[in-house]
């Protein structure tokens, strides 16, 4: 496995495990409780993983996005997993407590808590230089 794919693995799970966090502590404000959140970020920590992980490969496949500076690419980024994780979210939340209010309400505080805490995790593995080629 070459270090680059080796790197966006450690970066899916090092953003699924902060985002599961938060999807507990919003799902429990939500619901009041824990079981309702840890099942919902349970099943997110898998789903989600996969699909950030894809989601990293392709925004590494596509050359055009490495000539945009870099704010403004974490930025793009940023939006575009919020796209899919929050439709994910919504899903799982509906299904999980039985309540499409939950899963919208999920999906909508998420918009906030996570795009602000994904962007501050971009940040911080670009200067990180793990699995990249000097």
């Amino acid at each position: 496995m070459s270090d680059l794919k080796l790197r966006h693995i450690f970066k899916a799970i090092s953003w699924r495990i902060l985002g599961s966090l938060d999807t507990l502590v919003l799902t429990f404000i939500l619901t009041g409780d824990f079981t309702v959140g840890l099942h919902i970020s349970v099943i997110e920590f898998v789903t989600k993983t996969f699909l950030y992980y894809f989601h990293e490969r392709l925004w590494f496949k596509f050359k055009y996005f490495k000539q945009i500076p870099s704010k403004t690419r974490h930025l793009l980024k940023t939006i575009t997993w919020r796209f899919i994780g929050s439709i994910d979210t919504v899903f799982i939340g509906w299904f999980v407590a039985d309540d499409i209010k939950i899963g919208v309400y999920l999906g909508g505080l998420e918009l906030i808590t996570k795009m602000v805490l994904y962007y501050f995790h971009e940040r911080i593995w670009y200067k990180l230089k793990f699995g990249i080629e000097r």
